[in-house]
């Protein structure tokens, strides 16, 4: 999070729901050379700033700037010959409307999760999504184990629903792993995750996929990250780790950057940024307990989806534009899934990109995805669910109510399709 926010916050300055935000413009830089993105980084670096979409040659860069830094941006793009927009100037309107649609929606739900009953009409909590998952145990005894994979920095349970009509006995059967929420503030990714559960668990419309395939579905991979999205921090994107500076005037790791595959190479070891990549690989106890599933299962998995926004991509290793051998496989069934999702998107968001990260996007490294390819999960990937619309293109972080079970019906029919790419090979 931005250095400012947090010295308020440490300062105990008291702040009105999403005040902190006030007058935040998001800026539309264009990026044609590398030269170009390297100034870019320079000035993530030495401002904090929150880049949503990272500068990479041919690809524009977008960036939230507080609106104490704007002056300084601008001067420092226009010194550089940077061409940009401004697309919002205020972002705090648009944080409002998001939270008026959400909490008119969550009024008018019809989910009990304490009972195993789910609607897709509003973002969950975290104390509803454990809710909902301990219910199903109950209801479900014979098809669903809940387990705990260890605590986070602030003592939360990380816990996965593990969906198998053998309770994991028969090892014959191929594992699929999905995530969601690594990132806090990738709201849409959770009702991606649990509409893949009730499709699985309450519906069981897709029965070869129950019977054939033992799952495990973790929701929120990020709870301490994804509780402080819900209070004023709605864009906090790491986790809440603190002790790395003095006076902790900037915490959290991006847990995205924190696995044991290139870790440290295209990451930051400034605290400050969003891609600070912690002391260590598995510095965090989150990634920690993230790796205890793949330690447990990784031989038997054949499918990991980590599930991110925003973007309409599926993306695979590896993050240093080096291929894994089954690269033609993993594009193949990229294609396969990509193509399942937009035959049944929204008409106005776009199709579905798939390749490798680095060649798509920029290089990264210390990535679920890339560790999870790097210990022989053959199918590895990240999707980048679409934005979700609030009467703009660029929040893409926010969410319409009106979107969230289309997030999840069209995410489940690339997850399905990949289920069965699986079986056929």
């Amino acid at each position: 999070m931005l250095r400012y926010a947090i010295c308020l916050i440490v300062l105990g300055v008291v702040l009105a729901k999403y005040e902190l935000y006030e007058g935040h413009a998001v800026y539309r830089i264009s990026v044609k050379t590398e030269k170009q993105a390297l100034i870019l980084h320079n000035l993530e670096v030495a401002n904090s700033l929150d880049f949503w979409q990272r500068a990479a040659p041919g690809n524009d860069a977008i960036v939230l700037v507080p609106k104490q830094l704007r002056p300084l941006v601008e001067a420092t793009l226009l010194f550089h010959g940077l061409k940009y927009s401004i697309e919002v100037e205020d972002v705090k309107p648009y944080l409002d409307a998001e939270h008026e649609k959400l909490s008119k929606s969550a009024a008018n739900s019809r989910s009990a999760p304490s009972s195993g009953s789910l609607t897709f009409d509003k973002i969950h909590t975290l104390e509803e999504v454990d809710a909902y998952l301990q219910a199903l145990t109950v209801r479900f005894p014979t098809l669903v184990t809940l387990v705990t994979a260890g605590q986070s920095f602030e003592n939360r349970p990380i816990r996965y629903l593990k969906i198998s009509t053998t309770n994991f006995q028969d090892t014959n059967k191929p594992v699929v792993f999905i995530q969601s929420l690594l990132h806090a503030r990738e709201w849409v990714t959770l009702p991606a995750s649990l509409y893949a559960i009730q499709k699985l668990v309450t519906d069981i419309t897709d029965a070869d996929l129950v019977n054939e395939i033992d799952w495990i579905i973790l929701p929120v991979a990020n709870p301490d990250g994804y509780v402080a999205s819900h209070g004023e921090e709605r864009f906090w994107r790491k986790n809440r780790a603190t002790g790395y500076m003095p006076l902790d005037i900037c915490s959290g790791v991006d847990l995205n950057r924190n696995f044991d595959y290139n870790w440290g190479r295209w990451s930051s070891d400034i605290v400050c940024t969003e891609v600070f990549h912690g002391r260590s690989a598995f510095s965090e106890p989150e990634t920690q307990a993230i790796k205890t599933v793949f330690d447990q299962y990784s031989n038997r998995t054949q499918l990991f989806i980590d599930l991110h926004s925003y973007g309409s991509m599926i993306l695979y290793g590896y993050g240093s534009e080096e291929l894994p051998s089954n690269a033609l496989s993993l594009h193949l069934a990229g294609v396969n899934m990509a193509q399942a999702i937009d035959a049944v998107k929204v008409a106005h968001n776009r199709e579905y990109r798939v390749g490798n990260s680095a060649m798509i996007l920029y290089k990264s490294s210390g990535t679920t995805n890339d560790y999870a390819q790097s210990i022989g999960i053959p199918l590895s990937y990240t999707f980048e669910l679409p934005a979700s619309r609030l009467g703009f293109h660029v929040l893409g972080f926010l969410v319409d109510p009106e979107f969230i079970e289309q997030a999840g019906i069209e995410t489940w029919e690339g997850i399905k399709t990949g289920a069965r790419f699986v079986l056929r090979n």
